[in-house]
């Protein structure tokens, strides 16, 4: 069954505070491109490969197949394994995720997807559908687990209320903290830690709070653009990673904070396609 595949028995992992890491979700991670690999840099403080050398990759759950993983893990790396768990967008054929309908397919039959969402091609999820829970439950079990990834980035994860547009749905805090936490459980029973994403969009502390024991780690964007690294204290405070990824303010306006909050900060590309400029 899709709820027990891809088990494994191993502690979750649980790194602790600064990460070198690459974030590549444009197309299939390839390990012989020093831009996708994140070598072509120089960071913030002077350092230049080998010293500064990506050690955790975020990267596609679909487009990366086992092999990569397992190159990855030949090499000590960690892989991330990205997915949306609040919107599903047509992006991949039925072929390409290895299944006879697609998951967003799936979705769409089930009446599980609500309102676009604005600027993408993608449909909020209805969180709140058992259905709708068990399709992405087996989408983190055949795309994740079974590539034996070591964690997942659950992006598009706060979606109650008009955080990220309006939904189509009655989402409420409560269901969201519901979902994440059910989420949470599947993932940890796989062997997978938890990456959190833009938890301090919401700008609620007590959301934040409440989620942080459950995640590994936690992803945002422009938290320095946008004033909003600090919401992310509980994490730092038990020495979980931060990853703030900025995609416009130059490293030297936001690095500073960053190495000194004990951020995993960097400057990425809007694209995701590979590169980096990272802080240390």
């Amino acid at each position: 069954p899709a709820a027990t595949a891809g088990a494994r028995h191993r502690p979750v992992w649980q790194p602790k505070g600064f990460l070198e890491w690459q974030w590549e979700l444009d197309h299939p991670l390839s390990l012989h491109s020093a831009r996708d690999m994140g070598l072509d840099t120089r960071a913030s403080n002077g350092d230049r490969p080998p010293r500064t050398v990506p050690k955790v990759f975020d990267i596609d759950a679909v487009l990366n197949p086992a092999s990569t993983i397992a190159a990855l893990h030949r090499r000590g790396d960690r892989a991330i394994c990205y997915v949306d768990v609040g919107t599903a967008g047509n992006y991949y054929t039925a072929a390409q995720e290895g299944i006879p309908r697609t998951y967003f397919a799936q979705l769409r039959a089930d009446g599980d997807l609500g309102h676009q969402l604005q600027g993408y091609p993608e449909y909020f999820i209805d969180i709140t559908a058992r259905s709708a829970v068990r399709i992405v439950e087996s989408m983190i079990a055949r795309q994740c687990a079974r590539k034996h990834f070591d964690a997942v980035e659950t992006d598009l994860d706060e979606t109650f209320g008009t955080n990220e547009g309006v939904t189509g749905f009655p989402i409420t805090v409560a269901d969201e903290l519901h979902y994440l936490e059910t989420l949470a459980g599947y993932l940890h029973a796989r062997g997978l830690a938890w990456f959190a994403k833009n938890l301090d969009d919401t700008g609620r502390p007590a959301f934040i709070d409440a989620l942080a024991p459950f995640a590994q780690g936690v992803i945002t964007e422009q938290c320095n653009q946008f004033h909003t690294c600090s919401l992310l204290r509980p994490f730092l405070a038990a020495h979980k990673p931060v990853l703030d990824a900025e995609y416009y303010l130059p490293p030297a306006r936001f690095c500073p904070a960053d190495n000194a909050a004990g951020i995993s900060g960097a400057r990425f590309p809007l694209s995701l396609a590979g590169g980096r400029l990272p802080c240390r």
